[in-house]
């Protein structure tokens, strides 16, 4: 089963409306700009945005996920194969190499964990 129409979405606003201790806030909104990343599931950590294609625990980790680094831009790995996928000079080149990259199939994420997928 697909996210619900008040899962996702609510996921989304929540991690949305985080203030800058939390996360840049420009990070968020930038990947809710991108429709394919909007249908996955958010979550932050450490001042970073992960997307799942599920919404429990294991997530997926073969999505994209963009490091801030202290120099400036951000590092695009995907942690499922340790795959470093770009250097991005901006948050915006950033996930639009997210968004280039993603897994085949991958559409709206899946209620469950990664063994629903």
């Amino acid at each position: 089963m697909v996210v619900g129409s008040n899962e996702g979405p609510a996921a989304w606003s929540d991690v949305l409306s985080y203030g800058t201790d939390l996360i840049d806030p420009v990070v968020p909104r930038t990947a809710y700009s991108h429709a394919s990343l909007r249908e996955l599931w958010p979550m932050v950590s450490h001042g970073v945005l992960y997307l799942s294609r599920c919404t429990q625990y294991p997530w997926s980790r073969d999505v994209g996920t963009a490091f801030p680094q202290s120099a400036g831009g951000y590092r695009v790995r995907r942690e499922s194969d340790r795959t470093l996928i770009g250097v991005a000079a901006t948050v915006e080149e950033a996930y639009e190499l997210i968004a280039a990259h993603l897994p085949d199939n991958c559409g709206p994420a899946v209620v469950g964990t990664t063994d629903d997928l």
